[in-house]
């Protein structure tokens, strides 16, 4: 259905505002107060959000509960200074801190999980970190820093830290049960417990979710299935506390990848045969492969599995009082994970049947197309090549934090040892496959009609297939951090704070990438269809072959990372900060591939190091705030890895320089009948200090919005009920950083509405509610093609209208 009733969140509300408008209302916002929040996420110490020398958002269970997030992404669009691609679906999208470029993933940025990290690198290749992490109830808190002090208390984070914090057992038992259903076939369940079980002593906490749905974009399949289950026990004495927890994570969620749009100047309009706002080619229809290799033996992957990550994490943490005013304080956890990633990626634009055909070497009409499914001759106007990417990690993470404490008469001195080893194996097996250039792909077989079903390379195609495992990969980089931290955090009068804080890193990689060879299938014994040899087909020539020659490679990282802030509080509602910041982020996972299996790189392997200055004036009262801050920063040695869709990966290099301001804020009006939360961030990022010959000097950088904002009022129509609509603005971007593909700025509108009946809440939520086409990346791995009347482009669109109902019971 193409566009989708979800209008009744505004609707319904307006119905019964004229009646009810007189009665009582009470305080029921989006957004706790911010005067009232105590931080923890790079502070030495809890802290006080006024008196914090920190950019930093929070958002408290309940807040997250009446936001209904779809993903952790969708969440932390809520945040200024974070440009979030969320068009990927549940997992697998992109965040960019303060215009800080990348290939994707949470690249400069660490996700903790009660302050230590879901995986010490978030952005490894197709393991971005929202894959192994699932935002439910057992969530009590999200602390999301930008810059500052990120560097001091994390590794790689010199754009921030993205904290999730649990909920914990207190002395009184609580519980939340959820049940949810959708117009895209969802059902979940989310539940989480939390108490004593010796009071004052000893707590617990225990939680979950578990969901199937059949995708916001069609697939044909069960696009999301799986769960989550998390718990904690905390022991207090005397002196301190120890708490142990363990989560359990296996879910399975379809990743959606650029689809062909027409581009019209700004305007985005349907590629023919192609739905923007549903269609997908990861589709039930090409979701099966099973190809022979050439060393025996078939390569079988299933789409439907698509990025399946099984996480197992244990972990404690304790706290004690040493006396003399010294204290410690010890986290520690070990992560594993075992993850299959399939996924559907475009190998560039759709081109005509005889395109393709003439690309493959046949002359003008001596083609013909066949569907793979029935063998029926068909003449598709457009064909699209898919990359059928298959990749497995197995990846582990020891981590521990070791950090003491001195308490000063009028502050905090703070010192810590921080060791983390962790390691990444990978697997890759890639092939090409021919489809329809539609939604709903049919798989398509083609052949040379000039040449006899017997001749050599008369068949274009094996049931579909283009380049059978075309690339293969099997590669290890290991991480062994050993970093010093210290942080003083002083108050040279009752309003007057300073914040100074070092971090030595002494860190060592390490890995191996195995040598390939080519191969084909000729002389294999084997027949593409019973009849005829693999000698009729091009589809198995430069098959990949993994070799027995394995390269080795070792690579040092010694740097400092520093930070200078002062925090005058003005008065109790009232305070400005200054901040200065030096980080770094060590080179990714694809960056020392490139690199290492390079006999001549162009140019040396280094750590991208930035420099960030900021200020902000902050007001916070128990019915309005707001927080203005100015930042600006440089960062040099950034490399771009995009992995394009032949296999190669890209390997540039650029400096970049941006300056911008950040506003966040929350307002209660009219007796708290209105309340309005928003942020923004405008920014200026561009390529800067690459000498007068390069063709990027002072372009934007690619992706980036110049402007980008949410703004979402509620109205509290009575003291049980409730409504609101939240814009979300994506300013105009460009897709790569010579400034040539344009994607223009869209909007897109949410509405909802909630009713609370006792202990039960009832609430739906829509999205996308005007069904607009809006993009929030391209496709790195694709340029644009000009054709008459407009340009096509790849692209990755925003999910189309969907509602959500639910009802949740708090006891």
């Amino acid at each position: 259905m193409k566009k989708r009733t979800i209008y009744l969140a505004v609707g319904v509300a307006t119905l019964y505002f004229q009646n009810l408008y007189g009665q009582e209302t009470v305080k029921d916002s989006v957004k706790s107060s911010d005067i009232e929040q105590v931080v923890i996420t790079g502070n030495s110490k809890p802290k006080a959000k006024l008196e914090s020398s920190t950019a930093i958002s929070t958002f408290t269970a309940k807040e997250i509960q009446k936001q209904n997030p779809i993903s952790a992404a969708a969440l932390l669009q809520r945040v200024p200074g974070f440009a979030v691609e969320t068009s990927g679906g549940e997992v697998g999208n992109n965040l960019f801190s303060r215009g800080i470029p990348s290939a994707g993933a949470y690249e400069f940025v660490q996700v903790q999980e009660d302050g230590l990290p879901v995986f010490e690198d978030g952005a490894l290749q197709f393991a971005n970190a929202d894959n192994f992490f699932r935002v439910d109830n057992t969530t009590g808190r999200l602390e999301a820093l930008r810059g500052g002090s990120g560097s001091i208390f994390a590794t790689n984070s010199p754009g921030g830290l993205i904290n999730f914090i649990s909920k914990e057992g207190t002395n009184n038992f609580k519980g939340i049960a959820k049940l949810e259903t959708s117009t895209y076939g969802l059902m979940r369940t989310d539940f989480n417990l939390g108490g004593a079980i010796i009071q004052d002593k000893l707590f617990f906490n225990a939680g979950g979710f578990y969901r199937t749905d059949d995708g916001l974009r069609n697939t044909g399949f069960k696009a999301n299935n799986g769960g989550q289950f998390r718990m904690n026990l905390k022991y207090i004495f005397d002196k301190g506390y120890a708490k142990i927890y363990y989560k359990k994570l296996d879910d399975r969620n379809t990743f959606f990848l650029p689809i062909p749009l027409n581009r019209n100047g700004n305007d985005i309009t349907e590629f023919s045969g192609f739905d923007a706002n549903y269609g997908t080619y990861s589709y039930n229809s090409i979701s099966q492969l099973n190809i022979p290799q050439p060393g025996g033996g078939y390569f079988k992957r299933n789409l439907q599995d698509g990025i399946h990550p099984k996480v197992d994490a244990i972990g404690a943490e304790l706290k004690y009082d040493l006396g003399g005013n010294f204290s410690v304080l010890n986290k520690i956890r070990y992560t594993n994970i075992d993850m299959n990633y399939t996924g559907i990626f475009p190998a560039g634009t759709p081109k005509t049947a005889a395109e393709f055909a003439s690309g493959k070497g046949i002359t003008a009409g001596n083609y013909q197309y066949s569907l793979v499914e029935n063998g029926q001759s068909v003449n598709p106007q457009y064909v699209q090549q898919l990359g059928f990417w298959a990749i497995d990690k197995q990846m582990d993470n020891f981590v521990n934090d070791l950090q003491f404490s001195y308490k000063l008469d009028k502050g905090t001195l703070t010192a810590g040892f921080y060791k983390s080893n962790w390691k990444s194996n990978q697997y890759w097996n890639w092939s090409n496959i021919l489809t329809t250039a539609t939604d709903k792909p049919q798989l398509l077989n083609l052949v040379d009609t000039s040449l006899n079903p017997n001749d050599v390379g008369y068949s274009k195609t094996y049931n579909g297939v283009t380049q059978m495992s075309f690339l293969l990969r099997d590669t290890q980089t290991q991480g062994s951090l050993n970093d010093l931290y210290a942080n003083l955090d002083y108050n040279i009068t009752d309003n007057l704070n300073i914040n100074v804080g070092a971090r030595y890193s002494r860190d060592y990689y390490n890995g191996y990438y195995v040598n390939t060879t080519s191969a084909n299938l000729n002389n294999s014994g084997l027949t593409t269809d019973g009849a005829h040899s693999f000698a009729t087909t091009t589809a198995d020539d430069n098959m990949s072959v993994l070799g027995n020659q394995y390269n080795y490679w070792k690579y040092d990282i010694d740097k400092l990372s520093y930070t200078l802030a002062a925090n005058y509080k003005i008065n109790s509602n009232n305070a400005v900060y200054g901040r200065f910041s030096h980080g770094f982020r060590s080179p990714n996972e694809e960056a020392y591939y490139n690199y290492f299996s390079n006999p001549n790189p162009d140019q040396p392997l280094m750590p991208v190091t930035t420099n960030q200055i900021e200020a902000g004036y902050k007001y916070y009262t128990s019915r309005f705030s707001i927080g203005v801050i100015p930042f600006y920063s440089t960062l040099k040695n950034l490399s771009f890895t995009d992995v394009f869709s032949d296999g190669s990966s890209e390997n540039t290099f650029a400096d970049t320089r941006n300056y911008g301001v950040e506003i966040e804020g929350s307002a209660q009006l009219v007796n708290n009948l209105i309340d309005i939360t928003f942020n923004g961030t405008i920014q200026n990022p561009k390529y800067t200090g690459l000498g007068g010959s390069s063709v990027l000097e002072g372009n934007v950088v690619r992706r980036m919005p110049r402007v980008y904002f949410n703004i979402s009022p509620a109205i509290n129509i009575t003291k049980v009920w409730r409504t609101y609509i939240s814009y979300n603005y994506y300013g105009k971007r460009f897709q790569d950083q010579t400034n040539e593909d344009t994607l223009p700025a869209f909007g897109e509108v949410g509405a909802g509405m909630s009713y609370q009946l006792g202990k039960v809440r009832f609430a739906v939520d829509g999205t996308n509610v005007f069904n607009v086409i809006g993009i929030t990346e391209g496709d790195p791995r694709s340029p644009s093609v000009q054709q008459s009347g407009g340009t096509v482009i790849m692209a990755r669109p925003i999910m189309g209208a969907a509602a959500r109902a639910s009802i949740t019971l708090d006891f």
